[in-house]
């Protein structure tokens, strides 16, 4: 019985490539020196697959930012502001387009699907002169092949590409990027006769959007796809793989009749439904991947219920063509269980990361095929009942606590123009308020201090003396800034890796496990380290009051309170799947309502609860968007439900597409919300323009941290001005995009400067107009 991998985590088990692109960022290593890294790293990777008996093993699933940029470029389709002027795309052009330059900024960043991975979204139009611009895919086979590997190369697939592209900028949105096709088609032929050149029998092509709410004409057009690729794809073995959620009757329909294509690869962990479809119906003499083993969790598989799952399915598709796979790429997953030393052992047996699910395929594999490994699988159960067992899974009280919620919507008792109209009378802030979202640059040493006291090589004492310093010196840069709405910069979650300190709240709340080399690749060179939720959760005290409370008695200026909201803890957490995620999201919500309610009692009159991720946790279908919005937005207001009216709440959202549930955000009932919109062109203005009234304040970032340019003054007042075409003075606040974490101070500083004179500029020029 074969087995076979979707993808596999690219950063290596101690991000190697990360801190290799950042060397190769900042000039202190050669191209060559990132080249060796990368190489090492997919060697390692093919040999591990390899000596772990996987039959089909991915190629060209390695990427140096991500594999749809990865796609623009071996499509020629580079947006004409980056001056490429032919030829195979260099590692200028490529980190141009994602990263932006002194001159240009980034192409626009997203959500892939669901997750809180990331890519750069392609901008197309009718005038696109595709060629065919880099040869990775075929180079990769190439030097796998080399190494006495043979593997699956893997490509995203030609309708999938189009339809996570957008129209590019002076493009109508009304152009048909599927229109596109004709052209890219021949791009790939060439791709594909080349991999058959080199001697591939295999060939994968990701359509992720297969999963998505499709009409008639865009699933035509993958059947108009594949029909035009048939006559190049003979004499190849041709896998479209699928992934995240079930299939619609109508797209498994249109796949399993797809032109030269030998199997399928579907996702049966998120798409449980979809079994039902391959009972019914399916193709005589084809394959079937099937993906039971979770990528985008940590938790050690159920052999015995997949081996069940299985079984069922080999009598429908037939013993030689049922291949055991994973659901999705593993790089949603951490690298290797192996680098966790200070996991207790009782936890450590009920996960699996990416290198512990390839032998899990390999196991169940083997299972299917006669030869079950008797006591893997006894060891597997075992962990199994433990987990079920374990009284630190359950606490009584908090289920309770949760229970009680119900029959109650946790809205304040005042609407947000009478709150409003209260705050401002409190805090006397000017019109367009400026402020940021919370991060500042965590330096080197900064970093150190916090690393050093994990290790307890200097004192409680040392540290908090280095962590209030460095917050004097936030502090006080801003009010050199003249920034009006404070933040003490996160220091004390200096050596974290997560956005908006999920880490750090999740280390201060019960029922949550922490990893030392769990990271997990987000974008680019941005790794993350995702708690574990493994049991119920609460709060047993306070955990940010102590810092918040210090920085205010810096300043008499506002300064914020630093929370995460629970929605976001839960999506950017590998949460428990023996419950409900909404069980678990109310209960994370009621220990972030304590915080809150501490920090007022602390004198703190502003306070930001980040919900970045409530729209990356969107089901991909419409079906169940107003479920999971009606939970996650109710979990919101649970936290902030019990402050008074002159308490400014404040929350954050970033880098994804907000337009389809701005009446669920308008339903969260914050005072203040800070939302991404510079690199997104400016998308969510759209949304105002199209007759959205949104009454409480709102702060559409003005520049884009995730690029190291430094916009001017002019361009961010230019900015403002089109917020204020569609939004009342009144409500708006002037802000970045999102934290400053990732950027350094020589670029944070000018940039803010920047970004405040543009905001006095026009509050002088509208003071001058009444």
């Amino acid at each position: 019985m074969a087995s076979h991998i979707v993808g596999y985590p690219r950063m290596g088990p101690k991000r190697e490539l990360k801190f290799a692109l950042e060397s190769f960022w900042d000039k202190k290593s050669s191209a060559e020196d990132l080249k060796k890294v990368a190489a090492d790293l997919r060697s390692s990777i093919w040999k591990q697959m390899s000596g772990a008996g996987i039959k089909y093993i991915p190629s060209n699933t390695f990427s140096y930012y991500d594999q749809v940029l990865d796609t623009t470029s071996m499509l020629g389709a580079v947006p004409p502001r980056y001056n490429w002027t032919g030829g195979e795309i260099g590692y200028d052009t490529y980190f141009s387009m994602a990263r932006g330059n002194a001159s240009v900024p980034a192409m626009e960043m997203t959500k892939w699907f669901d997750t809180n991975y990331h890519f750069i979204v392609p901008e197309l139009g009718p005038d696109v002169k595709f060629s065919y611009a880099s040869h990775k895919a075929v180079d990769e086979f190439k030097e796998a092949k080399a190494l006495g590997v043979d593997t699956v190369p893997v490509l995203i697939g030609p309708v999938s590409y189009l339809l996570l592209s957008k129209p590019a900028k002076g493009v109508e949105k009304t152009f048909s990027l599927l229109s596109l096709l004709p052209k890219i088609i021949p791009i790939y032929k060439e791709v594909i006769s080349e991999l058959k050149a080199a001697g591939a029998s295999w060939i994968q092509f990701d359509e992720p959007t297969l999963v998505l709410d499709l009409d008639s004409q865009q699933l035509q057009a993958f059947t108009a796809a594949y029909a035009d690729l048939e006559s190049t794809l003979s004499g190849l073995n041709v896998l479209i793989e699928t992934y995240f959620a079930d299939l619609t009757s109508e797209a498994y329909k249109t796949l399993i009749g797809l032109k030269g294509v030998t199997a399928y690869g579907l996702d049966l962990v998120r798409g449980t439904q979809t079994t039902d479809l391959v009972k019914k119906d399916f193709p005589k003499g084809k394959y079937l991947f099937a993906g039971v083993v979770d990528g985008r969790n940590i938790w050690a598989n159920d052999l015995a219920s997949s081996l069940s799952t299985l079984q069922a399915l080999e009598a429908v598709v037939g013993k030689d063509k049922l291949v055991v796979s994973t659901s999705c790429s593993l790089l949603h997953t951490a690298v290797d269980l192996v680098n966790e030393t200070k996991l207790d052992d009782e936890i450590k047996s009920w996960l699996a990361f990416a290198a512990q699910k390839v032998v899990e395929v390999n196991a169940l594999a083997k299972a299917l095929a006669g030869q079950k490994d008797e006591a893997f699988f006894s060891s597997n159960a075992a962990a199994q009942a433990s987990r079920k067992s374990s009284p630190r899974v359950t606490n009584a009280a908090v289920q309770k606590a949760a229970d009680a919620l119900k029959g109650s919507d946790h809205r304040r008792a005042t609407n947000v123009s009478a709150r409003l109209d209260a705050q401002q009378k409190k805090l006397n802030l000017p019109i367009l308020p400026t402020t940021t979202i919370g991060s500042f640059p965590q330096t080197v040493e900064l970093r150190r201090v916090r690393r050093e006291f994990k290790a307890n090589k200097i004192s409680e004492d040392d540290y908090v003396k280095a962590i209030k310093e460095e917050i004097k010196k936030v502090v006080n840069l801003q009010e050199e800034l003249d920034i009006d709405v404070l933040v003490h910069g996160e220091p004390e979650a200096s050596i974290l890796q997560r956005n908006d300190m999920v880490e750090y709240f999740g280390e201060q709340l019960s029922g949550f496990a922490f990893t030392v080399n769990g990271w997990v690749q987000s974008y680019g060179s941005r790794c993350v380290k995702p708690p574990i939720i493994y049991g119920d959760v609460s709060r047993p005290k306070a955990m940010t009051v102590f810092w918040s409370s210090t920085a205010q008695s810096m300043t008499k200026r506002p300064m914020k309170g630093m929370l995460t909201g629970p929605v976001t803890i839960l999506n950017w957490s590998f949460v428990r799947n023996d419950q409900p995620r909404f069980e678990t999201c109310y209960q994370i919500a009621l220990a972030i309502k304590d915080e809150v309610e501490d920090l007022e009692k602390a004198g703190i009159n502003v306070i930001q609860i980040d919900e970045a991720a409530l729209r990356e946790g969107l089901p991909l279908r419409k079906s169940e968007h107003a479920f999971y919005l009606k939970w996650a937005v109710h979990s919101f207001r649970i936290t902030n439900c019990g402050v008074k009216d002159t308490t400014q709440i404040h929350t954050h959202m970033c880098y994804s597409n907000f337009n389809d549930i701005i009446h669920s955000i308008i339903d969260m009932d914050a005072d203040v919300i800070t939302i991404e919109n510079s690199r997104s062109d400016e998308k969510l203005l759209s949304v105002f323009r199209e007759g959205v009234k949104y009454g409480a304040g709102i702060g559409p970032g003005v520049y884009d941290i995730h690029s190291p340019r430094i916009p001017s003054t002019e361009e961010i007042a230019d900015r403002i001005n089109k917020m204020l075409a569609v939004l009342e003075t009144n409500i708006l606040w002037v802000n970045p995009d999102c934290g400053l974490k990732t950027r350094k101070y020589e670029e944070v500083k000018p940039a803010l400067n920047n970004m405040v004179a543009a905001a006095k500029q026009l509050r002088t020029k509208l003071a001058s107009a009444k």
